[in-house]
């Protein structure tokens, strides 16, 4: 008879980790404050966290929090669809409507739901959803929870996606999803030829805008960025990253927005957003709006590590953002070089198959418009002694 719970008592890689000390996850850390964090006692400059323009500590989002939690309690204690919509929700999401040049938007209780939500309830049982091969896992199982038929193209290969396409009946509805930059490597979806192929094969364009919004278009995100706001049928985002907050939103066309309002089963049957995340969100909106200099200090920062990495010999794929990803290569060296990092002071995500292609494995750095040029330089000066200590640079 088989035991159902066989294969997690088989389950020990994560405890050999720790006994050999190459675990690096689920690190519980004392206390952060933005670019610093402290794990029992050890002070490290924090770079893996996606708090791009660094708005957790902002004086306007901590006492807009506080406030909300003052006025209306800690939580809702229900559904959107029940007793659990405040006006604060929709204050946000006419607000956020507005800043990425929709007609309406929909607040969900994390970004995770809104990906699963959105696609499950658009992507019927004779609909095809499809996918570029990076993007993120909520987008993916958003995906598998429909009744609709996925495929998949090459990353950013716009042939093989218009491969795919063609291969789609003109009679079957088409949703194309792809990440508007891509959460490990960096880069940024090619979303005017993106936007094309749509048109000419019918597809609707869904954009994950999680790391894109606050950082790219003046903060709005990818379309933005390109001028295509008004082609990109729906554009998706997280509060847990540029918002200092958590939760999400989808933002599009009036009606469509209202039928995921009435079909997500994400939305429909969970607890909605709590009073202190709402205001917190809008709080860091109004920041994004009148700090556009917090945007600018990020992309700069952005380029000084992506100059500085690339320079020592390191290998940082193709970012053009505030994520970049110094490429390894091998398992063990990347938790060997993230230990070392980690020991020396700084923070960084190692990242192995199959988040990525094998052969790819990464240290997923990120950086935030308050991290300093004295710690940026300090940053680098740890990455040049560990990987020349390593052999991964000259």
């Amino acid at each position: 008879m088989k035991d159902l719970f066989q294969k997690c008592f088989q389950f020990t890689a994560a405890q050999e980790a720790i006994a050999q000390g190459y675990y690096p996850y689920f690190i519980p850390l004392d206390e952060t404050e933005g670019t610093v964090a402290r794990y029992k006692g050890h002070e490290l400059i924090m770079c893996g966290s996606n708090n791009y323009l660094g708005l957790t500590t902002h004086p306007k989002v901590r006492e807009a929090a506080i406030e909300a939690i003052r006025r209306y309690g800690t939580s809702c204690t229900g559904s959107r669809f029940l007793n659990g919509t405040l006006a604060l929700h929709e204050q946000l999401e006419a607000e956020l409507a507005e800043f990425v040049g929709k007609e309406a938007a929909l607040v969900f209780s994390t970004g995770y739901q809104v990906n699963l939500g959105t696609i499950s309830c658009l992507v019927g049982r004779n609909d095809v959803v499809i996918l570029d091969r990076d993007d993120h896992a909520s987008i993916v199982d958003g995906c598998r929870l429909s009744f609709g038929k996925i495929k998949r193209f090459r990353h950013n290969d716009m042939a093989d996606l218009e491969r795919v396409l063609r291969s789609v009946p003109s009679d079957v509805g088409k949703l194309v999803v792809v990440d508007g930059v891509f959460s490990m490597g960096g880069d940024i979806a090619p979303l005017p030829d993106i936007v094309e192929l749509c048109q000419k094969y019918g597809a609707r364009l869904m954009v994950d805008d999680a790391h894109s919004i606050g950082v790219l278009g003046g903060g709005r995100g990818t379309a933005a960025h390109f001028g295509v706001t008004d082609q990109v049928d729906l554009i998706m985002c997280t509060f847990s990253k540029s918002f200092a907050s958590l939760g999400g939103f989808i933002a599009g066309d009036a009606p469509v927005i209202d039928y995921i309002k009435h079909h997500a089963r994400s939305l429909i049957f969970s607890a909605s957003m709590p009073p202190a995340n709402i205001a917190a969100s809008l709080a860091a909106l109004e920041v994004m709006r009148s700090e556009p200099e917090r945007i600018e200090r990020l992309l700069h920062n952005a380029r000084k590590m992506k100059e500085g990495l690339t320079s020592l010999g390191f290998n940082t794929g193709k970012s053009e953002t505030p994520i970049i990803p110094v490429i390894i290569g091998d398992d063990m060296l990347t938790f060997t070089m993230w230990r070392r990092l980690f020991e020396e002071g700084v923070f960084v995500n190692p990242v192995i198959s199959p988040a990525v292609p094998p052969n790819h494995q990464l240290l997923r750095t990120s950086y935030m418009a308050t991290h300093t040029d004295e710690q940026l330089d300090r940053v680098l000066e740890i990455f040049e002694k560990v990987g020349r200590e390593l052999g991964i640079i000259p």
